[in-house]
C-alpha cells in the first residue's frame, strides 16, 4: 500500500488549466453555456415569425439569433464569474470551466463583458434601438438581479429571476417590428409561469448540492409537498397563459389546439408528481426528472407552434 506523505495528501487537485488553443476556446465557449442559449434561442425565433405575420426578413432574423446568442453567451458568462465559489461545491456544475480553473476569473469579466457590448451594439446597429435596449436589460437583471442578489438570499430566486429568460420573447418581437405588443407580453407570461416548475423538478433532483452550496432553491428550503403543488400551480398559469395567444394574437385553430394538447400532457405529467407523492414516494423515487425533461420538450413544441401558426394563417 502506498503511503501519501502530509504534502502529497493536502496538495490541491485543481486540474491542469488548458493549454491548447483549442481547449482555451472550447472552456470559453462553455462558460456561456451552450445548452440554455439553445433553450432560448427556441422562444425567440417562433415569435420573429408571428410578429411578421408569416416569414420574418432574413437578415434581420440571422442578426436578432447571432447577436441575441451573444447576448446570453454574456449573461451566462458573468454568471459563472459571479458563482465561481458556489460552482465548484456542486456535482450540476463542479465542471464549469472556472470551477475546473481552465479559466481565469478576470478572463470570464472581460469575456461576457465584451460579448455584452458587442450584443448591444450589433442589434442596436442591425435591428433598432428597443431590441439592443432589452438585450442589455436582460443582462444586468440575469447578472445583477438574480446572480449577485436573488440566488442566494431567497426561496423565490427563481420566479423573479426567471425574468432575465423571458426577455429574448421581448427582444425576437421588437427587433422585428420596433414595439411591443400583447402577444409577446402573453408568451413572455408563459415563459416566466413555465420557469419555476422547471427548475424545481431540477433542483429537486439536485437538492444535496444546493444545500451544500447554499443556496435556497425552494426543494432545500421547504417540503417536497409544497414544492409539487407549487409545480402544480405554476403549470395551470403556464397552460391557461399558452391558451390566452389564441384571442390576443388572432391565431389559427392550429396554434390552440396543440397548446391544448400539449398542456394537458404537461399537466398530466406534473400532478403524476402528485400522485406519486400521495403514494408515499420521495426524493428520487418522485421521478422528478421525468417532468423537467418534459417541461423543456413542451416549450420548445409550444414555440414550435407559434412559428408554423402564422404560415399556415
Amino acid at each position: 500500500m502506498t503511503v501519501l506523505t502530509n504534502r502529497q495528501a493536502t496538495a490541491p487537485t485543481h486540474p491542469e488549466a488548458p493549454r491548447s488553443v483549442g481547449m482555451i476556446i472550447k472552456a470559453y465557449i462553455a462558460l456561456t453555456k451552450p445548452r440554455i442559449i439553445e433553450l432560448l434561442l427556441i422562444t425567440t425565433l417562433p415569435v420573429m415569425f408571428l410578429a411578421a405575420g408569416g416569414l420574418p426578413p432574413l437578415w434581420t432574423s440571422i442578426s436578432v439569433m447571432v447577436f441575441g446568442t451573444l447576448s446570453a453567451g454574456s449573461a451566462n458568462a458573468l454568471n459563472c464569474y459571479v458563482d465561481r465559489d458556489i460552482d465548484q461545491k456542486m456535482r450540476r456544475t463542479r465542471r464549469r470551466p472556472l470551477a475546473r480553473h481552465q479559466v481565469s476569473p478576470r478572463g470570464a469579466l472581460v469575456f461576457g463583458i465584451v460579448l455584452g457590448v458587442l450584443s448591444t451594439a450589433g442589434l442596436w446597429v442591425t435591428t433598432n434601438g428597443l431590441a439592443a435596449l432589452l438585450s442589455t436589460g436582460a443582462i444586468l437583471f440575469y447578472v445583477l438581479v438574480y446572480s449577485m442578489i436573488l440566488k442566494r438570499r431567497t426561496a423565490q430566486n427563481i420566479v423573479w429571476g426567471g425574468i432575465a429568460g423571458c426577455m429574448p420573447v421581448m427582444i425576437g418581437w421588437a427587433g422585428i417590428t420596433d414595439r411591443l405588443d400583447w402577444a409577446p407580453l402573453v408568451l413572455f407570461g408563459v415563459v416566466f409561469f413555465w420557469t419555476p416548475p422547471h427548475t424545481w423538478t431540477l433542483a429537486m433532483r439536485y437538492k444535496e448540492d444546493y444545500a451544500a452550496a447554499k443556496v435556497p432553491m425552494l426543494p432545500v428550503v421547504a417540503t417536497e409537498r409544497r414544492v409539487v403543488l407549487e409545480s402544480i400551480a405554476y403549470t395551470w398559469a403556464t397552460v391557461l397563459c399558452s391558451l390566452a395567444l389564441w384571442p390576443v394574437a388572432g391565431t389559427t385553430m392550429f396554434y390552440p389546439i396543440v397548446a391544448a394538447v400539449l398542456g394537458a400532457v404537461c399537466l398530466w405529467e406534473v400532478h403524476r408528481l402528485l400522485a406519486r407523492l400521495n403514494a408515499g414516494k420521495t426524493g428520487i423515487e418522485l421521478r422528478p426528472m421525468r417532468f423537467f425533461h418534459w417541461s423543456n420538450a413542451y416549450l420548445a413544441l409550444l414555440f414550435l407552434a407559434v412559428a408554423i401558426d402564422p404560415l399556415l394563417s
